[in-house]
């Protein structure tokens, strides 16, 4: 620190040894000045003279799978100075080295005194290290060689036939079956493009995708691997969530001992992904607080003489039940789901996915489990024994040559024949894609850079399909009263807001394709994903 006295004009200098608090000097210590009577404080810092650092506190949480058995998370302080300051956001997953330091909790006064001889601690970093870096800063520390063999990967991928198809069987390569959600989950993670008007209006990129199904198949396995996938993926529950904790909180800052707002999930998921799991089981008052988060992207909060507007550009994924646990086929859609209408046509997406029992599927499904569980430990053994050459690709899906050994039951052989050529092809196709999760990351980055336009041939299509399926919507079902539900009373009715969500995953097949522009198939396969979402219901019917 630099003092001048105004008596005397000296410059003082002052080495701060204590890192986190000082005293300054009042007295001047020159000759002149100490000759004469101390009447006042004739001192004054000079900003421009001294040297400041910038310092950051962190607070560093434990990772869930690393917690210690019957333990709660810990959490302990960080301090960052220089250019260590502002690497890390609330949300990403680091790795800190640094030395680990005992800290007083006061240095004199009343403080002090009733801590005794108790000291907290803290970690003087050294050096930070962001792990699932967002989409933009995906290759920066990368080597040549690993860039070049990234390369060719993606464009192998990219001009193969069909790249959709070969990076959604990349998504949960464990669980069978679901193709069109998967492949909406993909399409999720690509997003659509963001668009800003001159006027200062938005319309929102992010693709919202609920699945609604009977217990059992897999929406929960699906939701935690698309957190873990994507850059910025937070994963929460109905009941374990309020209102505030998915929104924002008001909260006491411990430096300062001001009101600060401290962000929830949805705020830490901005730019990323919010799985939300027992969507039907949260609270109708937490649950409004989503509302503005999927239409308008921001958090508003008026608390505590706090007026802030927060970012929370996150796509939101749910996993729900139906009212009655599981579906009941003899009432209407809009009864057997248990979520309000202006909350349902937010989602881009909402697959109804049922638990029918049929031979085929069902035998298929349980040859790719006992495979996966056969399996899994013995790849990794067998790569160290032929040079690494399977290792690390993860659970595959039964092929033709190691279908006999699961099933060696007499009475089951002449199901065989009929049930190796839907189990064959789910094989070929996980055995094709071995996209590993950091390919899939990277397509999904070089994707994101594209922004795909609507072409003026291609906009007069999506307004005839938009009408077309609004006069379907309108015509079908009366009241929806029946079991498929497709009248004007049911609760998954045409909006303009599907016109949009056409519109956006038009866009997001058109940046997997690193096209700029959407043609017309996007369009195709954006209403077929729709039409999808009531699949279940159809064939049952």
């Amino acid at each position: 620190a630099t003092y001048t006295c105004d008596e005397c004009g000296c410059e003082i200098y002052q080495v701060v040894a204590n890192k986190r608090e000082f005293m300054p000097q009042r007295l001047c210590p020159s000759e002149q000045c100490g000759n004469r009577p101390r009447s006042a404080e004739t001192l004054h810092l000079q900003t421009r003279g001294s040297k400041f650092v910038k310092f950051q506190e962190l607070k560093l949480q434990e990772l869930p799978n690393q917690v210690p058995m019957g333990h709660i998370p810990r959490s302990m302080s960080v301090h960052c100075r220089g250019d260590l300051t502002r690497m890390a956001c609330p949300g990403d997953v680091v790795t800190i080295d640094g030395v680990f330091l005992p800290q007083r909790v006061a240095e004199s006064g009343y403080r002090a005194m009733q801590a005794g001889l108790v000291s907290t601690t803290f970690l003087e970093a050294q050096n930070v290290a962001v792990h699932k870096k967002s989409y933009d800063e995906s290759q920066e520390n990368s080597s040549q060689e690993e860039r070049r063999a990234l390369d060719k990967a993606v464009m192998s991928i990219a001009t193969g036939p069909d790249p959709v198809g070969a990076l959604s069987s990349a998504i949960a390569p464990e669980i069978f079956g679901h193709e069109d959600v998967k492949r909406s989950l993909l399409l999720q993670l690509v997003g659509g493009v963001t668009r800003k008007l001159p006027d200062g209006m938005r319309i929102r990129g992010d693709v919202n995708v609920c699945l609604m199904g009977d217990p059992g198949v897999a929406k929960s396995q699906l939701l935690k691997h698309v957190a873990s996938i994507a850059p910025r993926g937070v994963y929460t529950t109905g009941k374990g969530s309020s209102g505030v904790g998915l929104t924002a909180a008001v909260t006491k800052d411990v430096a300062t001992g001001e009101m600060a707002l401290e962000g929830g999930a949805l705020v830490l998921a901005d730019r990323g992904i919010c799985a939300i799991d027992e969507f039907d089981k949260m609270d109708e008052a937490d649950r409004t607080a989503i509302h503005e988060v999927m239409e308008q992207q921001t958090v508003s909060v008026a608390k505590a003489g706090i007026v802030a507007t927060l970012n929370a550009r996150a796509a939101v994924l749910a996993a729900a039940n139906p009212l009655y646990g599981r579906y009941n086929r003899n009432k209407s859609l809009s009864e057997n789901v248990n979520l309000p209408n202006s909350l349902l046509s937010r989602f881009d997406l909402m697959f109804l996915i049922l638990d029918v029992a049929d031979v085929d599927r069902d035998m298929a499904l349980a040859r790719h489990v006992t495979f996966v569980h056969q399996n899994e430990g013995l790849e990794d053994a067998a790569g160290n024994g032929a040079g690494g050459g399977a290792k690390g690709r993860g659970p595959r899906t039964i092929t033709d040559d190691e279908d006999d050994i699961d099933m060696e039951d007499d009475d089951l052989d002449d199901m065989d024949d009929d049930d190796d050529n839907g189990a064959d092809q789910g094989g070929q196709r996980s055995r094709k894609s071995e996209v590993t999760p950091r390919l899939l990351r990277e397509y999904i980055a070089r994707a994101r850079r594209h922004q795909p336009v609507v072409p003026p041939d291609v906009a007069p299509y999506i307004v005839e399909a938009y009408v077309g399926l609004r006069m379907q919507d309108g015509q079908g079902g009366g009241g929806g009263g029946g079991p498929d539900g497709g009248g004007p009373g049911d609760q998954t009715a045409m909006t303009a807001r599907q016109l949009l969500s056409i519109l956006r995953l038009g866009q997001a097949l058109g940046r997997l394709r690193f096209s700029d522009y959407v043609a017309r198939e996007d369009v195709d396969e954006a209403i077929r994903l729709t039409h999808m979402s009531k699949a279940s219901l159809i064939e049952q019917e």
